[in-house]
């Protein structure tokens, strides 16, 4: 395997700059807190499931229902806002997110029946996407060496977003309990959301003073640059349209679909893949052609491994912190909120692990070496959680907890240290791509414990993290990895006429 020097700024002056509120910098506390505000908003039905629940005498099928509602269309969403972050630049669709995250989080919080619940939380799932576009702003504004860092701090801190919902809003709806209670605390997320968004469009720009943005030569699918790739991303495309088939057969099977609308909704997915295996094919014809000059090229397979990584990584913390409480609650006798509060050392891990994940990835020399080693980290902390039983102290148990956590977040933080770095020109697409397999992976192993204990549910996650670490020898070590600039870098050049930016090339 290639080796590289790890970076030259020294760890200690770069977490003191991360500190500060300026340059680049800013532009990544800006950005990580417009991914918090949406998480918050994504994750803003959990803590009152069980309250809308009564109020609006709900079943528990009912309530399993929209708590995959607010699933079902992410998957779809980040290939699609990939496309359009590409296309648009992060800036805008960051923007646009945000201030569309109002709308469907009002009809949510004003919601009287169940199909207004569905409704709303199958448009609040678009705005779990938003992920996808700070990773390629970040990748804008910080040079290679320090990619791992800055993407792992937008990742670790912007996903804590999570828990903060779980811990504030509870609180804001008891205080305003005569003023709406949990209704004004998810309407206040939508409208802070939609103020933060104006506000970012007007604060940041998508690329620093004197650089262009790039943009793909095509549009309408992921531009890959081999014919062999071609098909690659083909295969690698029924997945993500395949598990909106297993959404709706779980949606069936509590009653939300009947057999012939479930039937009705693969015959649309059918559809669906093939047009967009169709447009796959018409945008990358000069790639079937073998148009390419091979210095353009770039190795789609990291792409398909990255995606395999994230899916092990991000797919199973969405999976464990789903479980983890009801887990822990069943294992040891624990209260519901008892089990709530010990299963949130889980979530915790996200603000150091995911950075430091990203920071080992620009200090240790080679990110794909750094990413399989973490992998097999993961494989272990996920057989200790096997391991966790009834005679294990809660501490202890907590303690695993934690361990598994930390490889799974810095996990994340190591493979969006590379993802970045595959291609430019197209990283918001291949950041779509990898994201929406850290959905398929929560919702592969999640209907996996519906047939399997908790024992077999993280062994298959250890073992998918093993598998995961032996396909890293596969992933190529992006170029200049380490360097103070961007391989294929643009730098913005003027008409000499008007004093305007000319078009960006690439």
């Amino acid at each position: 395997m290639p080796q590289h020097p790890a970076s030259s700024v020294p760890t200690r002056a770069r977490l003191a700059a991360l500190l500060s509120f300026s340059g680049r910098y800013r532009v990544l506390h800006l950005t990580w807190f417009a991914f918090f505000l949406s998480f918050v908003v994504w994750f803003n039905f959990a803590p009152f499931s069980a309250t809308i629940g009564e109020e609006l005498g709900l079943s528990r099928e009912q309530l399993i229902t929209i708590g995959l509602c607010n699933v079902a269309l992410t998957v779809p969403a980040r290939v699609l806002i990939g496309m359009a972050l590409d296309r648009w630049g992060p800036r805008r669709v960051y923007a646009s997110i945000l201030v569309y995250a109002a709308f469907p989080c009002t009809l949510f919080a004003m919601a009287t029946s169940f199909p207004m619940l569905v409704a709303s939380r199958l448009a609040l799932s678009i705005v779990g996407a938003g992920f996808v576009v700070g990773i390629r702003m970040v990748s804008e504004w910080f040079p290679p060496r320090e990619m791992g860092t800055a993407e792992g701090v937008y990742g670790g801190w912007g996903n804590f977003g999570s828990a903060a919902a779980a811990l504030v809003l509870p609180t804001v709806a008891v205080a305003a309990a005569g003023l709406g209670g949990w209704r004004l605390a998810v309407g206040t997320t939508g409208v802070l959301a939609g103020l933060y968004g104006l506000y970012y469009l007007a604060a940041v720009t998508d690329t620093p003073d004197g650089v262009a943005f790039a943009r793909p030569r095509r549009q309408g699918a992921l531009e890959v640059t081999s014919r062999a790739a071609v098909f690659g991303l083909l295969a690698l495309n029924v997945p993500l349209v395949g598990i909106l088939g297993l959404v709706a057969w779980r949606l069936m099977r509590v009653g939300f679909l009947s057999t012939p609308a479930f039937a009705v909704v693969l015959v649309v997915l059918a559809v669906a893949l093939a047009a967009q295996s169709r447009s796959i094919v018409e945008v990358n014809a000069p790639a079937l052609a073998g148009e390419y000059d091979p210095a353009d090229r770039y190795p789609f397979r990291s792409v398909a491994v990255l995606s395999l990584a994230y899916a092990v990584t991000f797919g199973s913390e969405l999976a464990v912190v789903s479980m983890l409480p009801t887990f822990f609650g069943d294992t040891f006798g624990l209260s519901a909120v008892a089990a709530g509060a010990t299963a949130s050392a889980f979530a915790f891990m996200n603000l150091a692990a995911r950075p430091i994940g990203g920071l080992l990835s620009d200090v240790m020399g080679s990110r794909t070496r750094t990413l399989r080693v973490i992998l097999l980290g993961l494989s272990a902390g996920y057989t200790l959680m096997a391991l966790v039983g009834a005679a294990w102290p809660v501490a202890a148990a907590v303690a695993a907890a934690m361990f598994c956590s930390f490889f799974v977040q810095a996990g994340e933080g190591a493979t969006y240290a590379i993802v970045p770095l595959v291609k430019k020109r197209v990283s918001g697409q291949i950041s779509g791509i990898v994201g929406a397999y850290g959905n398929v992976g929560a919702l592969v192993f999640l209907t996996l414990l519906l047939f399997a204990g908790p024992t077999v549910f993280f062994l298959t996650i250890g073992a998918s993290a093993v598998v995961a670490a032996a396909a890293g020898r596969f992933l190529v070590e992006p170029t200049g990895s380490f360097d103070d600039v961007h391989a294929d870098v643009v730098t913005a050049r003027v008409d000499v006429t008007d004093g305007t930016p000319a078009p960006a090339v690439a």
